[in-house]
């Protein structure tokens, strides 16, 4: 099982990238295959990992040594860890127009962008790479099973190539990101409190943020709250979905939504143990509607594209769970978790296509829901949970 390989939706997007730009970056969750793509993608090209201790000392200590040792350059893993290569990437690439010579990886987005900001702005093509897609696995012949299956496995690759139970493989990525991770970040120095922290965050998938609540149930301060949400979503555990701005004559919830990237991983935090006690489980919408947002945004990462995904509810409590904005086109989608279709399940979009004066076709809007049919109705599509992606 170990030898499966599952080909990236991203593959074409890196290999184009590295045709316009000397250095392309591959950055996104520990585990999520960044490694094996670069690698893949790029199988000309020397290999090496920062994360060896003996590599990042050299290159720390004598960094223009270190890179002369890849004249035609290489995939540099973790590459955040020492930022003082940035500025010798940028004299390195600045007089030589080869491109895509360099491919660098990072599973902390803030360090390995800001080095990018600082020293290689212009130079750099930036793909962020997440868990696996629906696509992505059903396209490797992978039996995935039903949504609760699959939301309780979640996307990372290793779940689904190496033989070892969902559980054991989040519990040690878990202990994995605390121990390494977070350590080297110093925001956090109560590792327990921030454990609490974290499944204190899972139990709010899907819901409008409260750092204060948060805090207060955590033990810890509002600014300490705060600080150790930008840790989640620097190593790309969390990300907050943002409202839906555009004034349509109505007062807005101006707070954003928090939600995990990977259900699996939101699950094993929450203390689910099968998928059968995810399916009865009082948190299983907002898990499932975390999915569906992620699968959203992989679509837009996988192309390079800057996700264009808000959500919209005013102050009367009228929602439509995601809105999707891509160029000049406003596509709302309303997402629930149930098998079986109400008609209040279309109220948010019938209130928001009134509100627009969308018209009534099946561009207007779609109801993504947990069950198996794709149809139209009342002029929305009606798309089933395992089309997601292709929303």
């Amino acid at each position: 099982m170990d030898n499966i390989y599952i080909a990236r939706r991203a593959e074409k997007t890196i290999v184009n990238l590295a045709k316009g730009f000397p250095i392309v970056a591959i950055t996104g969750p520990r585990q999520s295959g960044k490694t094996t793509l670069a690698r893949h993608a790029f199988g000309d090209r020397s290999y090496v990992s920062l994360e060896d201790p003996d590599n990042s000392e050299f290159a720390a200590v004598d960094p223009k040594g270190f890179l002369a040792r890849y004249p035609d350059g290489a995939i540099i893993d973790e590459t955040q860890r020492v930022p003082e290569l940035f500025s010798w990437l940028q004299g390195i690439v600045d007089n030589n127009d080869h491109m895509g010579r360099f491919v660098l990886t990072g599973s902390q987005q803030f360090g390995l962008v800001e080095g990018i900001t600082q020293s290689l702005a212009g130079r750099v093509g930036e793909l962020r790479l997440l868990p696996l897609c629906i696509p992505e696995l059903r396209e490797a012949g992978l039996n995935i099973g039903n949504v609760d299956k699959v939301l309780y496995d979640g996307f990372y690759p290793a779940v689904h190539t190496r033989d070892v139970k969902p559980e054991q493989w989040y519990n040690a990525y878990i202990g994995t990101y605390l121990e390494r991770d977070v350590r080297s970040m110093t925001a956090v120095q109560n590792l327990s409190a921030f454990q609490t922290f974290i499944k204190l965050a899972a139990g709010r998938c899907g819901q409008i943020l409260n750092l204060s609540s948060m805090g207060i149930d955590a033990g810890v301060s509002h600014n300490t709250a705060k600080a150790w949400l930008s840790v989640l979503q620097a190593s790309f555990i969390v990300f907050l979905l943002q409202p839906f701005y555009k004034n349509y004559n109505k007062r807005l919830i101006k707070s954003p939504k928090l939600y995990f990237y990977d259900t699996g991983l939101a699950a094993r935090l929450l203390g689910i143990t099968n998928h059968e006690q995810l399916a009865l489980h009082p948190l299983r919408g907002g898990i499932f509607e975390s999915f569906a947002v992620s699968e959203v945004l992989k679509n837009f990462h996988n192309n390079a594209k800057s996700p264009g995904c808000f959500f919209w509810r005013d102050s009367a409590g009228h929602e439509v769970d995601m809105v999707i904005e891509d160029g000049t086109k406003v596509f709302p989608v309303e997402v629930k978790s149930g098998k079986t279709i109400a008609s209040d399940f279309f109220n948010g979009l019938r209130r928001w296509r009134d509100m627009t004066g969308a018209p009534e076709n099946d561009e207007s809007g779609a109801l993504l829901y947990g069950g198996d049919e794709n149809y139209t109705r009342e002029g929305f599509r009606v798309v089933s949970w395992d089309k997601a992606y292709e929303i």
